[in-house]
Protein backbone atom coordinates (compact mmCIF):
# COMPACT_ATOMS: atom_id res chain seq x y z
CA UNK A 1 0.00 0.00 0.00
CA UNK A 2 1.78 3.15 -1.22
CA UNK A 3 1.24 6.52 0.43
CA UNK A 4 2.79 9.63 -1.09
CA UNK A 5 1.53 12.25 1.34
CA UNK A 6 1.33 10.58 4.74
CA UNK A 7 4.45 9.57 6.63
CA UNK A 8 4.89 8.16 10.12
CA UNK A 9 3.27 11.20 11.71
CA UNK A 10 0.77 12.67 9.27
CA UNK A 11 1.84 14.89 6.39
CA UNK A 12 5.00 16.91 6.83
CA UNK A 13 7.26 19.08 4.72
CA UNK A 14 8.76 22.50 4.11
CA UNK A 15 6.19 25.24 4.42
CA UNK A 16 4.88 26.66 1.15
CA UNK A 17 6.43 23.84 -0.85
CA UNK A 18 4.60 20.66 -1.80
CA UNK A 19 3.04 18.94 -0.02
CA UNK A 20 2.86 21.66 2.64
CA UNK A 21 1.08 24.25 0.50
CA UNK A 22 -2.26 25.99 0.94
CA UNK A 23 -3.59 24.18 -2.14
CA UNK A 24 -2.75 20.73 -0.82
CA UNK A 25 -4.01 21.58 2.67
CA UNK A 26 -7.35 22.60 1.19
CA UNK A 27 -7.67 19.34 -0.73
CA UNK A 28 -6.63 17.26 2.30
CA UNK A 29 -9.36 18.96 4.31
CA UNK A 30 -11.96 18.25 1.64
CA UNK A 31 -10.92 14.59 1.29
CA UNK A 32 -10.62 13.92 5.02
CA UNK A 33 -13.90 15.69 5.72
CA UNK A 34 -15.77 13.70 3.09
CA UNK A 35 -14.29 10.43 4.37
CA UNK A 36 -15.26 10.97 7.99
CA UNK A 37 -18.69 12.40 7.38
CA UNK A 38 -19.58 9.38 5.24
CA UNK A 39 -17.93 6.78 7.49
CA UNK A 40 -19.54 8.15 10.64
CA UNK A 41 -23.01 7.66 9.20
CA UNK A 42 -24.25 10.97 10.55
CA UNK A 43 -27.88 11.77 9.83
CA UNK A 44 -28.40 14.47 7.23
CA UNK A 45 -30.59 16.44 9.61
CA UNK A 46 -30.02 17.31 13.24
CA UNK A 47 -26.23 17.32 13.01
CA UNK A 48 -23.78 19.63 11.30
CA UNK A 49 -20.53 17.84 10.42
CA UNK A 50 -17.74 19.35 12.51
CA UNK A 51 -13.95 19.63 12.31
CA UNK A 52 -11.69 21.16 14.95
CA UNK A 53 -8.32 22.72 14.11
CA UNK A 54 -5.43 23.43 16.47
CA UNK A 55 -1.91 24.53 15.67
CA UNK A 56 1.47 25.30 17.15
CA UNK A 57 3.22 28.68 16.84
CA UNK A 58 4.83 28.41 13.39
CA UNK A 59 4.44 31.33 11.02
CA UNK A 60 3.13 28.98 8.34
CA UNK A 61 0.15 28.10 10.53
CA UNK A 62 -1.39 31.37 9.41
CA UNK A 63 -1.31 30.04 5.84
CA UNK A 64 -2.41 26.45 6.44
CA UNK A 65 -5.21 27.08 8.94
CA UNK A 66 -7.40 29.20 6.60
CA UNK A 67 -6.69 26.79 3.74
CA UNK A 68 -8.07 23.91 5.74
CA UNK A 69 -10.99 26.02 6.92
CA UNK A 70 -11.80 26.70 3.26
CA UNK A 71 -11.63 22.99 2.45
CA UNK A 72 -13.89 21.93 5.29
CA UNK A 73 -16.47 24.67 4.83
CA UNK A 74 -16.59 24.06 1.07
CA UNK A 75 -17.93 20.55 1.65
CA UNK A 76 -20.42 21.70 4.26
CA UNK A 77 -18.51 21.13 7.49
CA UNK A 78 -18.52 23.55 10.38
CA UNK A 79 -15.13 24.34 11.92
CA UNK A 80 -14.05 25.16 15.47
CA UNK A 81 -10.68 26.92 15.75
CA UNK A 82 -8.69 26.12 18.89
CA UNK A 83 -5.65 28.33 18.30
CA UNK A 84 -2.19 27.38 19.63
CA UNK A 85 -2.65 24.24 21.69
CA UNK A 86 -0.70 20.99 22.31
CA UNK A 87 -1.37 18.03 20.05
CA UNK A 88 -2.90 15.95 22.89
CA UNK A 89 -5.27 18.81 23.68
CA UNK A 90 -6.52 18.83 20.09
CA UNK A 91 -7.02 15.06 20.24
CA UNK A 92 -8.94 15.33 23.50
CA UNK A 93 -11.14 18.20 22.34
CA UNK A 94 -11.92 16.39 19.08
CA UNK A 95 -13.56 13.70 21.16
CA UNK A 96 -15.17 15.90 23.81
CA UNK A 97 -16.71 18.23 21.22
CA UNK A 98 -18.05 15.20 19.33
CA UNK A 99 -16.31 16.39 16.17
CA UNK A 100 -16.06 14.23 13.07
CA UNK A 101 -12.32 14.79 12.93
CA UNK A 102 -9.54 16.89 14.40
CA UNK A 103 -6.54 18.58 12.83
CA UNK A 104 -3.25 19.59 14.41
CA UNK A 105 -1.01 21.82 12.31
CA UNK A 106 2.50 21.11 13.53
CA UNK A 107 5.81 19.59 12.54
CA UNK A 108 6.45 18.68 16.16
CA UNK A 109 10.18 18.92 16.93
CA UNK A 110 11.21 20.11 13.44
CA UNK A 111 12.41 23.71 12.84
CA UNK A 112 9.97 26.47 11.96
CA UNK A 113 10.54 26.11 8.21
CA UNK A 114 8.62 22.83 8.31
CA UNK A 115 5.00 22.23 9.14
CA UNK A 116 2.66 19.27 9.20
CA UNK A 117 -0.93 18.10 9.19
CA UNK A 118 -1.93 15.51 11.79
CA UNK A 119 -5.45 14.11 11.61
CA UNK A 120 -7.50 12.58 14.41
CA UNK A 121 -10.65 10.53 14.09
CA UNK A 122 -13.80 11.24 16.14
CA UNK A 123 -12.42 8.98 18.88
CA UNK A 124 -9.41 11.27 19.32
CA UNK A 125 -6.91 8.73 18.01
CA UNK A 126 -4.49 9.26 15.14
CA UNK A 127 -5.55 7.66 11.90
CA UNK A 128 -4.48 4.15 10.96
CA UNK A 129 -2.42 3.50 7.85
CA UNK A 130 -5.52 2.18 6.09
CA UNK A 131 -7.58 5.29 6.81
CA UNK A 132 -4.74 7.57 5.74
CA UNK A 133 -4.56 5.63 2.49
CA UNK A 134 -8.29 6.08 1.97
CA UNK A 135 -8.05 9.82 2.59
CA UNK A 136 -5.10 10.13 0.23
CA UNK A 137 -6.78 8.18 -2.54
CA UNK A 138 -9.91 10.32 -2.16
CA UNK A 139 -7.88 13.49 -2.86
CA UNK A 140 -7.40 12.42 -6.47
CA UNK A 141 -11.14 11.77 -6.86
CA UNK A 142 -12.45 15.12 -5.61
CA UNK A 143 -14.96 16.68 -7.95
CA UNK A 144 -17.84 19.11 -8.19
CA UNK A 145 -20.15 16.64 -6.47
CA UNK A 146 -18.06 16.92 -3.29
CA UNK A 147 -18.73 20.65 -2.91
CA UNK A 148 -21.72 21.72 -0.85
CA UNK A 149 -24.47 23.89 -2.34
CA UNK A 150 -24.38 27.57 -1.40
CA UNK A 151 -26.96 27.19 1.36
CA UNK A 152 -25.07 24.29 3.03
CA UNK A 153 -21.59 25.80 3.34
CA UNK A 154 -19.93 25.39 6.71
CA UNK A 155 -19.55 28.03 9.41
CA UNK A 156 -16.51 28.84 11.55
CA UNK A 157 -16.15 29.84 15.18
CA UNK A 158 -13.32 30.09 17.68
CA UNK A 159 -13.47 28.17 20.96
CA UNK A 160 -12.43 30.88 23.36
CA UNK A 161 -11.93 28.59 26.37
CA UNK A 162 -9.93 25.87 24.54
CA UNK A 163 -6.82 26.46 26.66
CA UNK A 164 -8.85 26.47 29.87
CA UNK A 165 -10.49 23.19 28.97
CA UNK A 166 -7.12 21.49 28.44
CA UNK A 167 -5.69 22.97 31.63
CA UNK A 168 -8.48 21.31 33.59
CA UNK A 169 -8.03 18.02 31.72
CA UNK A 170 -4.32 17.99 32.60
CA UNK A 171 -4.84 18.95 36.25
CA UNK A 172 -7.44 16.21 36.68
CA UNK A 173 -4.81 13.55 35.84
CA UNK A 174 -2.83 14.52 38.95
CA UNK A 175 -3.64 12.51 42.10
CA UNK A 176 -6.50 13.97 44.10
CA UNK A 177 -5.34 15.82 47.17
CA UNK A 178 -1.73 16.04 46.01
CA UNK A 179 -0.11 19.43 45.42
CA UNK A 180 3.16 20.82 44.03
CA UNK A 181 3.58 23.33 46.86
CA UNK A 182 7.22 23.83 47.79
CA UNK A 183 8.59 22.67 44.45
CA UNK A 184 10.53 24.99 42.15
CA UNK A 185 10.22 23.78 38.56
CA UNK A 186 11.73 24.91 35.29
CA UNK A 187 9.46 24.40 32.30
CA UNK A 188 10.74 24.90 28.74
CA UNK A 189 7.89 25.12 26.25
CA UNK A 190 10.09 25.30 23.13
CA UNK A 191 8.35 28.53 22.07
CA UNK A 192 5.65 26.16 20.93
CA UNK A 193 2.08 25.09 21.44
CA UNK A 194 2.23 24.70 25.24
CA UNK A 195 3.73 28.11 25.99
CA UNK A 196 0.63 29.23 27.87
CA UNK A 197 -0.96 26.05 29.19
CA UNK A 198 2.02 24.15 30.64
CA UNK A 199 3.24 26.88 33.02
CA UNK A 200 -0.36 27.57 34.05
CA UNK A 201 -1.05 23.93 34.96
CA UNK A 202 2.07 23.70 37.11
CA UNK A 203 1.37 27.05 38.77
CA UNK A 204 -2.24 26.21 39.56
CA UNK A 205 -1.12 22.96 41.18
CA UNK A 206 1.08 24.97 43.54
CA UNK A 207 4.58 25.01 42.05
CA UNK A 208 6.95 27.93 41.74
CA UNK A 209 7.48 27.99 37.98
CA UNK A 210 10.50 29.25 36.05
CA UNK A 211 9.34 29.70 32.46
CA UNK A 212 11.59 29.56 29.39
CA UNK A 213 10.72 29.09 25.73
CA UNK A 214 7.46 31.00 26.19
CA UNK A 215 7.97 33.91 23.75
CA UNK A 216 7.04 32.50 20.33
CA UNK A 217 7.47 34.78 17.33
CA UNK A 218 6.64 32.36 14.52
CA UNK A 219 10.23 31.43 13.73
CA UNK A 220 11.81 30.46 17.06
CA UNK A 221 9.90 27.24 17.78
CA UNK A 222 12.34 24.50 18.91
CA UNK A 223 15.25 26.90 18.26
CA UNK A 224 17.85 26.14 20.93
CA UNK A 225 15.16 25.17 23.41
CA UNK A 226 12.66 22.45 24.24
CA UNK A 227 12.92 18.68 24.35
CA UNK A 228 15.25 18.46 21.36
CA UNK A 229 17.64 21.07 22.79
CA UNK A 230 17.38 20.53 26.55
CA UNK A 231 20.63 22.29 27.51
CA UNK A 232 18.72 25.54 28.11
CA UNK A 233 16.46 23.74 30.57
CA UNK A 234 19.41 22.12 32.31
CA UNK A 235 21.19 25.45 32.73
CA UNK A 236 18.04 27.07 34.10
CA UNK A 237 17.64 24.28 36.67
CA UNK A 238 21.10 24.82 38.12
CA UNK A 239 20.95 28.64 37.85
CA UNK A 240 17.66 28.86 39.74
CA UNK A 241 18.28 25.98 42.16
CA UNK A 242 15.17 24.20 40.89
CA UNK A 243 14.08 20.74 41.97
CA UNK A 244 13.81 19.57 38.37
CA UNK A 245 13.25 20.66 34.79
CA UNK A 246 10.57 19.85 32.23
CA UNK A 247 11.21 20.32 28.51
CA UNK A 248 8.45 19.89 25.92
CA UNK A 249 8.78 19.99 22.14
CA UNK A 250 6.97 22.26 19.71
CA UNK A 251 3.61 20.50 19.94
CA UNK A 252 4.10 19.25 23.51
CA UNK A 253 3.68 15.54 22.85
CA UNK A 254 7.29 14.88 23.84
CA UNK A 255 9.00 15.17 27.24
CA UNK A 256 12.61 15.28 28.40
CA UNK A 257 13.42 16.12 32.02
CA UNK A 258 16.39 17.10 34.17
CA UNK A 259 17.15 16.39 37.81
CA UNK A 260 18.24 19.00 40.36
CA UNK A 261 21.85 18.84 39.14
CA UNK A 262 20.84 19.50 35.53
CA UNK A 263 21.39 15.91 34.42
CA UNK A 264 19.15 14.92 31.51
CA UNK A 265 16.50 12.25 32.08
CA UNK A 266 15.42 10.68 28.78
CA UNK A 267 12.24 8.91 27.75
CA UNK A 268 13.50 5.46 28.72
CA UNK A 269 14.12 6.50 32.33
CA UNK A 270 10.76 8.29 32.48
CA UNK A 271 8.92 5.27 31.09
CA UNK A 272 10.72 2.97 33.51
CA UNK A 273 9.79 5.21 36.42
CA UNK A 274 6.11 5.42 35.51
CA UNK A 275 5.89 1.70 34.68
CA UNK A 276 7.38 0.72 38.03
CA UNK A 277 5.08 3.10 39.91
CA UNK A 278 1.98 1.90 38.10
CA UNK A 279 2.95 -1.76 38.46
CA UNK A 280 3.39 -1.37 42.22
CA UNK A 281 0.00 0.35 42.48
CA UNK A 282 -1.71 -2.31 40.35
CA UNK A 283 -2.47 0.21 37.59
CA UNK A 284 -0.28 -1.19 34.80
CA UNK A 285 -2.59 -3.19 32.55
CA UNK A 286 -1.09 -6.37 31.19
CA UNK A 287 2.04 -5.81 33.35
CA UNK A 288 3.72 -4.47 30.21
CA UNK A 289 5.33 -1.38 28.76
CA UNK A 290 5.05 -0.82 25.02
CA UNK A 291 8.01 0.93 23.45
CA UNK A 292 10.06 0.86 20.25
CA UNK A 293 13.17 -0.82 18.95
CA UNK A 294 15.16 2.26 20.00
CA UNK A 295 14.72 1.77 23.76
CA UNK A 296 17.78 0.76 25.73
CA UNK A 297 18.42 -2.87 26.62
CA UNK A 298 19.03 -1.72 30.16
CA UNK A 299 15.37 -0.70 30.42
CA UNK A 300 14.25 -4.11 29.22
CA UNK A 301 16.49 -5.86 31.74
CA UNK A 302 15.25 -3.63 34.57
CA UNK A 303 11.60 -4.27 33.75
CA UNK A 304 12.19 -8.01 33.61
CA UNK A 305 13.58 -7.78 37.13
CA UNK A 306 10.35 -6.26 38.48
CA UNK A 307 8.03 -8.58 36.60
CA UNK A 308 7.09 -6.20 33.78
CA UNK A 309 7.44 -7.26 30.16
CA UNK A 310 8.52 -4.89 27.40
CA UNK A 311 7.02 -5.08 23.91
CA UNK A 312 8.91 -3.37 21.08
CA UNK A 313 7.36 -1.86 17.96
CA UNK A 314 8.57 0.04 14.92
CA UNK A 315 9.73 3.58 15.60
CA UNK A 316 6.83 6.02 15.78
CA UNK A 317 4.36 6.71 18.55
CA UNK A 318 1.51 5.69 16.24
CA UNK A 319 2.84 2.13 16.18
CA UNK A 320 3.26 2.12 19.95
CA UNK A 321 -0.34 3.23 20.31
CA UNK A 322 -1.64 0.65 17.83
CA UNK A 323 0.03 -2.11 19.85
CA UNK A 324 -1.34 -0.67 23.08
CA UNK A 325 -4.87 -0.62 21.72
CA UNK A 326 -4.68 -4.11 20.24
CA UNK A 327 -3.52 -5.61 23.55
CA UNK A 328 -5.40 -3.30 25.94
CA UNK A 329 -2.19 -1.91 27.46
CA UNK A 330 -2.23 1.53 29.05
CA UNK A 331 1.40 2.69 29.03
CA UNK A 332 3.80 3.15 26.14
CA UNK A 333 6.25 5.56 24.63
CA UNK A 334 9.57 6.24 23.01
CA UNK A 335 13.09 6.94 24.18
CA UNK A 336 12.81 10.32 22.44
CA UNK A 337 10.19 11.38 24.95
CA UNK A 338 6.76 10.49 23.59
CA UNK A 339 4.71 9.16 26.51
CA UNK A 340 1.31 7.62 25.90
CA UNK A 341 -0.92 6.98 28.89
CA UNK A 342 -4.20 5.81 27.45
CA UNK A 343 -6.04 6.16 30.75
CA UNK A 344 -5.52 9.91 30.36
CA UNK A 345 -4.97 10.71 26.67
CA UNK A 346 -5.32 9.27 23.18
CA UNK A 347 -1.87 10.38 22.04
CA UNK A 348 1.48 11.32 23.53
CA UNK A 349 1.24 14.05 26.18
CA UNK A 350 4.45 15.48 27.59
CA UNK A 351 2.78 17.59 30.28
CA UNK A 352 0.61 14.79 31.66
CA UNK A 353 3.65 12.48 31.68
CA UNK A 354 5.56 15.09 33.68
CA UNK A 355 2.72 15.21 36.19
CA UNK A 356 2.96 11.44 36.64
CA UNK A 357 6.68 11.78 37.39
CA UNK A 358 6.01 14.61 39.81
CA UNK A 359 3.47 12.46 41.65
CA UNK A 360 6.13 9.77 42.16
CA UNK A 361 8.65 12.39 43.29
CA UNK A 362 6.30 13.83 45.91
CA UNK A 363 5.28 10.40 47.21
CA UNK A 364 8.90 9.29 47.54
CA UNK A 365 10.19 12.34 49.40
CA UNK A 366 13.50 11.88 47.58
CA UNK A 367 15.36 14.21 45.22
CA UNK A 368 14.80 13.81 41.50
CA UNK A 369 18.32 12.43 40.99
CA UNK A 370 17.41 9.39 43.08
CA UNK A 371 13.87 8.94 41.82
CA UNK A 372 14.76 9.12 38.14
CA UNK A 373 17.82 6.84 38.18
CA UNK A 374 15.66 3.82 37.49
CA UNK A 375 18.18 1.66 35.63
CA UNK A 376 21.76 1.71 34.37
CA UNK A 377 21.58 2.08 30.58
CA UNK A 378 23.88 0.06 28.39
CA UNK A 379 26.21 2.18 26.25
CA UNK A 380 24.22 3.32 23.24
CA UNK A 381 25.23 5.54 20.34
CA UNK A 382 23.00 7.02 17.65
CA UNK A 383 24.22 8.94 14.62
CA UNK A 384 22.28 10.40 11.72
CA UNK A 385 23.46 10.38 8.13
CA UNK A 386 21.80 12.82 5.74
CA UNK A 387 21.44 11.78 2.11
CA UNK A 388 20.05 13.03 -1.17
CA UNK A 389 18.25 10.91 -3.74
CA UNK A 390 17.62 7.29 -2.88
CA UNK A 391 18.78 6.02 0.54
CA UNK A 392 21.93 3.92 0.01
CA UNK A 393 20.96 1.05 2.29
CA UNK A 394 20.80 -1.47 -0.55
CA UNK A 395 24.40 -0.83 -1.55
CA UNK A 396 26.40 -4.01 -1.12
CA UNK A 397 29.21 -2.34 0.82
CA UNK A 398 26.68 -0.83 3.27
CA UNK A 399 24.97 -4.18 3.78
CA UNK A 400 28.35 -5.78 4.46
CA UNK A 401 29.25 -3.08 7.02
CA UNK A 402 25.96 -3.60 8.83
CA UNK A 403 26.37 -7.39 8.82
CA UNK A 404 29.90 -7.04 10.17
CA UNK A 405 28.71 -4.75 12.97
CA UNK A 406 25.98 -7.19 13.95
CA UNK A 407 28.50 -10.02 14.11
CA UNK A 408 30.87 -8.00 16.31
CA UNK A 409 28.09 -7.24 18.80
CA UNK A 410 26.42 -10.66 18.68
CA UNK A 411 25.50 -11.86 22.16
CA UNK A 412 26.36 -8.58 23.87
CA UNK A 413 24.40 -5.93 22.00
CA UNK A 414 22.59 -5.03 18.82
CA UNK A 415 22.62 -2.83 15.71
CA UNK A 416 19.59 -0.93 14.44
CA UNK A 417 19.50 0.87 11.09
CA UNK A 418 16.41 2.76 9.94
CA UNK A 419 15.29 5.54 7.64
CA UNK A 420 13.64 8.54 9.24
CA UNK A 421 9.97 8.84 8.44
CA UNK A 422 10.06 12.63 8.44
CA UNK A 423 13.51 13.67 7.10
CA UNK A 424 16.07 12.38 4.55
CA UNK A 425 18.13 10.75 7.27
CA UNK A 426 19.42 7.28 7.99
CA UNK A 427 19.67 6.62 11.70
CA UNK A 428 22.48 4.31 12.80
CA UNK A 429 22.24 2.99 16.35
CA UNK A 430 24.17 0.38 18.26
CA UNK A 431 24.33 -0.60 21.90
CA UNK A 432 26.19 -3.16 23.97
CA UNK A 433 28.26 -3.80 27.05
CA UNK A 434 31.50 -2.46 25.49
CA UNK A 435 31.24 1.30 24.86
CA UNK A 436 34.33 1.44 22.64
CA UNK A 437 33.10 -1.43 20.50
CA UNK A 438 29.70 0.22 20.13
CA UNK A 439 31.34 3.44 18.94
CA UNK A 440 33.55 1.57 16.47
CA UNK A 441 30.59 -0.29 15.01
CA UNK A 442 28.50 2.87 14.56
CA UNK A 443 31.35 4.87 13.08
CA UNK A 444 32.24 2.12 10.61
CA UNK A 445 28.65 1.85 9.38
CA UNK A 446 28.22 5.63 9.17
CA UNK A 447 31.43 5.95 7.21
CA UNK A 448 30.29 3.36 4.69
CA UNK A 449 26.84 4.96 4.31
CA UNK A 450 28.44 8.38 3.75
CA UNK A 451 30.74 6.89 1.13
CA UNK A 452 27.85 5.22 -0.68
CA UNK A 453 25.74 8.38 -0.49
CA UNK A 454 28.46 10.33 -2.25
Amino acid sequence: MTRNLFGTDGIRGTANAEPMTAETALRVAMAAGRHFVHSNGRPKTGHRPLAVIGKDTRLSGYMLEPAMVAGFTSIGMDVVLLGPLPTPAVASLTRSLRADLGVMLSASHNPYQDNGIKLFGPDGFKLSDDVEHEVESRIDRLGAEDRAPADRLGKVRRLEDAQGRYIEIAKNTFPKGMRLDGLKLVVDCANGAAYKVAPRVLFELGAEVIEIGVTPNGTNINAGCGATAPDAMCRAVTEHGAHLGIALDGDADRLIMADESGRIIDGDQIMGLIAASWAEAGLLRGKALITTVMSNLGLEQYLEGIGVSMHRTKVGDRYVLEHMRSGDFNLGGEQSGHMIMSDHATTGDGLIAALQVLAVLISSGKPMSEVASVFMPLPQLLKNVRYTGEPPLDTESVKMAISDGEARLAGSGRVLIRKSGTEPLIRVMAEGADENLVADVVNDIVREIERAAG
